[in-house]
């Protein structure tokens, strides 16, 4: 039994500790400084709404309270609700509150926070937001306010890749069409041609070598066609590095080979002189 009514002392003692609100006042003011509008707020009844220039700024001050002691306290948190009730869009502004409970918040349209949410031709509702540990939660709806028209938001540079981007579609070139078999034959003709005069010259003047088979000869020979085998390979199968390590290896004795295969051509050549 006395267990619940220290419960019950204590539920009484936390829903007494409230917090009050003293001498709201708003002021509107030009960029001159000169005074536009100014006026105390009241908590019943909301003045008629506010309306705000681009270069425009107003001031709002207030005092928050312990309403059983009426001395000023801090809050744990306080915060101005600027809220659409078209869009549904809305943003908070937290409120600097001394010590002492004094707030003062001023909002320069010059240099809007970025906050408040997107305006249109409808106006912001503006509440008042109180929070504490040792102080009932409280609220207190304080005007309604015009803000100029917000601009339209700078594309961001990534926009486009958080969008759906078209499907990919594959396409293939069609087959290539082949010449007609008398053209392909006019060309083949035309690249065999030389080989057939050559082999008519040498049917005329005659091919002789005879010191081809010659042990001197032989080697740079078969070096040489070991470097047509190479190149077909290569063609074939290998790839630029292999061809330049086996070509180094070829070159070597091919240079020795040709050397002595030069060598011994200039002495047959001097000997028939």
């Amino acid at each position: 039994m006395i267990l619940r009514l220290s419960w019950l002392l204590l539920a009484a003692t936390v829903r007494a500790a409230s917090l009050s609100l003293q001498s709201p006042r708003f002021t509107i003011s030009a960029s001159d400084a000169t005074q536009l509008r100014s006026d105390t707020l009241s908590l019943t009844k909301k003045p008629e709404p506010l309306t705000l220039g681009a270069t425009d700024t107003l001031k709002l001050t207030f005092q928050i309270t312990d309403n059983d002691e009426g001395k000023g306290v801090q809050p744990h948190q306080t915060f101005l609700r600027f809220y659409d009730k078209v869009s549904g869009e809305e943003g908070i502004q937290p409120v600097r509150v001394t010590p002492g409970g004094k707030a003062k918040f001023e909002l320069n349209m010059a240099r809007p926070p970025t906050s408040i949410p997107p305006t249109t031709q409808n106006p912001l509702e503006v509440s008042l937001i109180l929070g504490s540990f040792v102080h009932a939660p409280a609220k207190y709806d304080l005007f309604d306010i015009y803000l100029p028209a917000s601009q339209t938001p700078a594309e961001h540079p990534d926009e486009a890749s958080f969008h759906v981007l078209p499907t990919i579609e594959h396409t293939f070139r069609p087959e290539q069409k082949l010449p007609p078999q008398f053209i392909s034959a006019v060309f083949a003709a035309a690249v065999l041609s030389p080989w057939v005069v050559l082999i008519g010259l040498w049917g005329k003047v005659g091919v002789r070598v005879p010191h081809l088979f010659s042990p001197s000869i032989v080697p740079f020979t078969v070096l040489l066609g070991g470097f047509e085998v190479l190149l077909v390979w290569y063609w074939v199968d290998l790839k630029l590095g292999q061809v330049l390590l086996y070509g180094g290896m070829l070159a070597i004795p091919t240079v020795f080979a040709g050397k002595q295969a030069l060598y011994t051509t200039g002495e047959w050549r001097a000997g028939q002189k």
